[in-house]
Parts: structure tokens; sequence; C-alpha cells
């Protein structure tokens, strides 16, 4: 079991399963709603998420659609403003960072690495993709 939740703890989750992917992505938009160089992202099924605390709080901000559908999303706690996990069908998007746990899972490559920052070097040897792969 993987425990999670934002800065304020209002909102809280848990992951009973394994993770299927975890890597950093590089776009301009993640690097604008985490503040950082890249977004980190781990992901689950949704079988395996469950929300333990403060789904009310939880808002979602949708950016226009840039070339194709959909619009980016920023989901986060209406408390505290943290990013929280973003279920998407059968599949959630997990800010790592809003891990409390280790979940036994080390980051596997990085994504938009064509958008990347110009001040940032990636030196972890992991792979590297320009965009989004299939």
């Amino acid at each position: 079991m993987t425990r999670g939740s934002c800065l304020c703890g209002g909102v809280r989750f848990e992951v009973s399963g394994p993770f299927t992917l975890f890597g950093f992505d590089h776009c301009s938009r993640c690097r604008k709603a985490s503040g950082s160089a890249f977004a980190t992202e781990i992901l689950c099924k949704t079988a395996d998420f469950r929300w333990m605390a403060g789904e009310s709080l939880i808002r979602t901000y949708e950016a226009p659609v840039r070339d194709t559908p959909p619009g980016y999303r920023r989901i986060f706690c209406s408390g505290c403003g943290s990013p929280v996990p973003f279920v998407d069908g059968d599949t959630v998007n997990i800010p790592a960072g809003s891990l409390d746990d280790d979940p036994s899972i080390r980051p596997q490559g990085h994504i938009f690495v064509a958008y990347k920052a110009p001040w940032f070097e990636i030196t972890d040897g992991l792979p590297q993709f320009p965009r989004k792969p299939e």
C-alpha cells in the first residue's frame, strides 16, 4: 500500500497495486504547473487507486487546447493549491511528490524533451523522447 496527500493533508489517497510508469514530463505547461524544470509523474490503474479524504477539495483548471484536444488539465487541492492525482479512464496520473511512501518504482524516462527548459541539462542516462511515446 502506498499513501499520498496534498500539502495541507486535506486530500489523501492510497494505491494498493503496482505502479505502471514513472517519468519526467518536460512540456512547457508541466513546467509552469510544477514551477520546476519538469513534472514528475507516476501512473497506476484506477482499480488500484482510492481516495481516502478530501475529494470535495479537488478543483480542475483546464488550459485552452493548443493543437488537438484535450486541453491541459491541472488538478489541485483548493485548500493549499498542491497538485493531486488526476483520474483519466483506467489510469491515474499521480504527482510523484504527493506520495508519502516509497512507490517501489524508479523513474523510467523523460518525455517532451523537445520542449525542455533551455537552462536544464538531463544527465541521468534515462531514455529521452522528443514527445510522448505511443
